[in-house]
């Protein structure tokens, strides 16, 4: 399906003037997936796509020679080119973007619940790989422990249903691990590795209010011993 070029950056712009994504628990969560990631990632060049603040851009930045970085909103990348002026900042949709380059890493952090074909992207991006590459992805995960609760408490009418935050982020869809690994080999790739991070009992709200930056952490890597109940999961991939 053709995407509506000037609707889609309309709405990315939208989302980046009131994004979340660097701030509190959300923060943490990406700064502890850097981490995660930086165990499986490789090589001298880099692709990142969506880096939105660019959170996630400060730990890729030292680790490679070569660093692109692709977002379709103009706010965001107005300010990565600003904040990471070692960087290629490209301003396209992901649908639109084209490369003869390949890199060694693609990393695609909290991206696919956001695109209209996520298999489709990243079959793309299994063709921007060079040989020996690897796509690294995380998404939220249906399965955490708070949308479950949520489930309980009549908040949600089941795991998979879009809640407030993710209308904000605007999210189109909530994995659990099996439709990400499905994506992952319904768009050609081999599936590597596969993980979670942040074991989640509480939203983002009463997290902020009650706990300690310790416990935070502690939580953060509890997830890494129950992905499937945890509140972000990974995956890593090879063409």
């Amino acid at each position: 399906m053709a995407v509506d070029v000037r609707r889609e950056r309309d709405r990315l712009d939208a989302i980046a003037h009131d994004s979340w994504y660097a701030q509190g628990a959300n923060l943490a969560g990406v700064r502890h997936s850097g981490r995660v990631l930086s165990r499986f990632w490789r090589g001298r060049s880099c692709l990142e796509l969506g880096p939105a603040e660019g959170e996630m851009t400060e730990l890729l930045a030292p680790a490679f020679e070569r660093l692109v970085l692709v977002d379709g909103s103009e706010t965001f990348c107005a300010a990565l080119a600003e904040r990471h002026p070692g960087a290629v900042v490209c301003c396209a949709l992901f649908e639109e973007w084209e490369t003869e380059e390949r890199f060694d890493s693609i990393v695609l952090g909290h991206v696919l619940e956001h695109v209209d074909d996520p298999r489709g992207l990243l079959r793309r991006a299994g063709g921007w790989l060079a040989p020996g590459g690897r796509i690294l992805a995380a998404v939220p995960n249906a399965r955490s422990l708070h949308r479950q609760a949520a489930v309980l408490m009549g908040l949600l009418e089941e795991e998979h249903a879009l809640n407030d935050a993710d209308r904000h982020h605007g999210h189109r869809r909530v994995y659990d691990p099996e439709s990400l690994r499905a994506d992952v080999l319904g768009a050609g790739l081999t599936l590597d590795a596969f993980g979670g991070y942040f074991l989640k009992p509480v939203s983002n709200g009463q997290i902020e209010r009650d706990w300690t930056p310790q416990m935070l952490d502690a939580f953060m890597a509890l997830g890494e011993r129950y992905p499937d109940v945890a509140g972000e999961i990974y995956v890593v991939a090879s063409a």
